[in-house]
This record gives C-alpha cells, structure tokens and sequence, in this order.
C-alpha cells in the first residue's frame, strides 16, 4: 500500500461536516466515531514514519557485514581444532544414540 493512495488526512477527517436529516444520525456518536478514527489515524501516521527510519537505518546497517565478510576473507584457514570439536559433537552423538535406542541400533 502506497502513501499515495491515502486520501485524507486527520484535519479534512476533523473537519467533515454531514448534512443531517429529519432522522439523521446522532451527532454526537458521529463525531465520537471520528474523534477515534482520526487518534487512529495519527497513530497509523506515526508508526509509517518510525517504521520508515528503522528500515533507512538497517538498510544503512546492512552495508556493514558486507565488510565484515571481506575482512573475514583474509582470516587464516580451519585449524585442526575444529576437527576435533567436530569429532567430539559426533562422538557425544553416537553415545546418546547408544543411551536412547540401545546397542542393537547403534551397531546396525
């Protein structure tokens, strides 16, 4: 939804005036209703614009990892230590699988 397509805003909504008839609608429930639309009309405004800083401020934030990864690119390769964490994960899988399933299925 573009802002383009609002149509009114919270003063032309204030300042709408309805010609009333020999049973027309209670003026002062119509003017109660407006009163509501209008604070949620506000509201809707307020949060657009807060909405549209934080999505220029992540968009200025999402030029940063970008950087990172180009600092990170010069970072020496895996060591043989992640090897060995990965050893380990896959040893302490095994194990719980043995505790869990039994020794059968841990064999088979």
């Amino acid at each position: 939804m573009g802002l383009d397509r609002i149509q009114l805003s919270g003063k032309e909504i204030l300042d709408k005036d309805f010609k009333t008839g020999i049973r027309g609608y209670n003026q002062d429930e119509v003017d109660q209703f407006l009163d509501v639309i209008i604070q949620d009309y506000e509201a809707f405004h307020q949060e657009i614009e807060r909405l549209k800083q934080e999505n220029a401020k992540l968009k200025k934030q999402g030029d940063v990892p970008k950087q990172r990864v180009r600092s990170s690119e010069a970072a020496p390769a895996p060591t043989r230590q992640t090897g060995q964490v990965n050893y380990d994960v896959l040893q302490r899988l095994s194990n719980l699988e043995k505790a869990v399933f039994g020794k059968k299925y841990a064999d088979s």
